[in-house]
């Protein structure tokens, strides 16, 4: 394999052969190189290491309570204000009958996101999440962002972080979602999503919850203003938390989409720039068992090749994705079981279906458990 990888990359193939850790200079020359096959090579070397020839998907639904915000970041097409055309407020019977329809069709999953809302009281998240959890003890509701988390802690619960999650967790609330990473730089931050928390507040909050036994998946906006150093830095704190805490499943970059945004002038990533984004990210984030190739973004074929590049799972059935929509993505909204499965044999993987915490269903002997408390 080490003949077919360009001169420049191999010092870098030794360390991934030997299982060494590349440094951030290492990363740096992979986002620079014209070498993309020898990067995808690389990429799989730790992919094959990690997962075998299995790429997994998991069926899941997508449920926005409110796209209602008191921010307006410049990236976002989703957020809005009370009295705006596009803005909308789901109750919790309309939402809690959306989550029967979806179990009822088999899905393990509800992953549920929502703006800061400006109005909406302890009690009504409390509600929803128990309303959400009766319905079965036995899917995992995956919800709110870190900045959601923050939002409730200071100004709805008002109490800290960790007393939050936990009456969180009490309701229902099985896993949080990695949303709101965007680029961790402060000035990268300021220009595409001001006023929203800072890197630190976005990992104290995944901190927090790694800590008291949650699982929660991470991401990664890029294809705007940032740099590759800018990507470099954001992997890097990403790999240092999950050093400290091992809570992270997954990582699950997506490339922006600045259509109908305050960035619409941005040309958006092409196809050659997210396979490179996330075979980088599988050989740089050797910790993370899991990198996710997020087809809402990519869209299904795309995401097929991917799977060559370093990517061992597909998400899932989605249904009814908002926030890249609104933004203007023209991929589907959701996919069946049998689309997700041939995708994946046409890349030559073996497909399976997983849980939200990536377990291959049925589990088998030794899939990770949640991080102890």
């Amino acid at each position: 394999m080490k003949d077919l990888i360009s001169t420049e990359l191999r010092p870098i193939f030794d360390k991934v052969e030997s299982g060494i850790r590349i440094s951030d200079d290492d990363a740096l020359r992979l986002y620079r190189s014209p070498d993309l096959h020898g990067i995808g090579l690389l990429a799989n070397l730790v992919r094959e290491r990690k997962n075998g020839n299995i790429a997994t998907f998991v069926l899941n639904r997508y449920i926005n309570y409110s796209n209602l915000c008191i921010l307006s970041c410049q990236f976002c097409a989703f957020g809005a204000r009370k009295r705006d055309p596009h803005a909308f407020e789901h109750s919790i019977p309309g939402i809690t009958a959306t989550v029967a329809n979806a179990l009822r069709e088999g899905v393990t999953e509800i992953h549920m996101v929502g703006g800061l809302h400006p109005t909406l009281k302890p009690d009504w998240y409390l509600d929803l999440l128990r309303s959400m959890r009766a319905l079965d003890p036995d899917y995992i509701i995956k919800a709110f962002t870190a900045i959601e988390i923050r939002h409730l802690a200071e100004r709805v619960f008002r109490l800290p972080i960790r007393d939050t999650l936990d009456r969180l967790r009490g309701a229902g609330l099985g896993a949080l979602t990695g949303g709101g990473a965007e680029i961790f730089d402060a000035g990268v931050r300021d220009t595409i999503c001001r006023g929203k928390e800072s890197a630190e507040e976005w990992l104290e909050v995944h901190r927090i919850w790694h800590q008291m036994g949650g699982r929660s998946t991470s991401t990664m906006l890029f294809g705007h203003v940032e740099t590759h150093a800018h990507r470099v830095d954001h992997l890097r704190q990403l790999r240092a938390l999950q050093d400290e805490t091992g809570g992270f499943t997954a990582f699950v970059p997506f490339a922006f989409v600045p259509e109908t945004t305050g960035l619409a002038h941005i040309r958006p990533a092409d196809a050659l720039e997210e396979l490179r984004n996330l075979a980088v990210s599988r050989i740089y984030l050797d910790n993370f068992d899991h990198i996710t190739a997020y087809w809402i973004s990519l869209g299904l074929p795309l995401a097929g090749i991917a799977l060559s590049y370093g990517v061992d799972d597909l998400h899932g059935t989605i249904m009814e994705e908002k926030i890249f929509h609104m933004a203007g993505a023209k991929t589907p909204q959701q996919l069946t079981v049998a689309m997700l499965e041939r995708a994946i044999r046409e890349a030559g993987r073996e497909p399976r279906q997983r849980d939200t915490h990536y377990c291959r269903m049925p589990a088998p002997d030794g899939c990770p458990e949640p991080v102890p408390a």
